[in-house]
């Protein structure tokens, strides 16, 4: 069962933008691993944009709760290049609240704008199924 969707977009030159005039942004918002790529160099903006992006779409997916701590969704990159989330803490928690046993994570950029789309699912609580 569909517990909740996300979608978010993100202007990656305005995303780019805010991260330089801001010291300390980048590391506010993502975790070591997500600020750089498998072979240790830093992610362009298109691709931090997106992970924010992503960020953003699992806020939604869970009601978009005010409490949730940025690095407690982790977006990782798998076999082949495919992203996945990480929960822990505060993210963790409400889904955890909600019945969320799964997640599905769609990444894009182009154009200038990167966007993401989340799925959260379960079992809602009190169902039988």
């Amino acid at each position: 069962m569909i517990i909740g969707v996300g979608i978010d977009v993100v202007p990656v030159q305005r995303f780019a933008d805010s991260l330089i005039r801001t010291p300390g942004l980048r590391d506010r918002l993502f975790t070591d691993a997500e600020q750089h790529t498998p072979s240790g160099s830093l992610r362009t903006g298109e691709s931090l944009a997106a992970r924010f992006a992503a960020k953003e779409a699992v806020a939604k997916a869970l009601g978009a709760p005010g409490d949730l701590h940025w690095h407690d969704a982790e977006v990782m990159v798998g076999e082949h290049g495919r992203p996945h989330l990480e929960v822990r803490g505060t993210v963790a928690g409400r889904a955890a609240q909600l019945g969320v046993t799964s997640w599905f994570l769609s990444m894009s950029h182009d154009g200038g704008i990167a966007s993401a789309v989340v799925v959260a699912e379960g079992l809602a609580h009190g169902s039988d199924e």
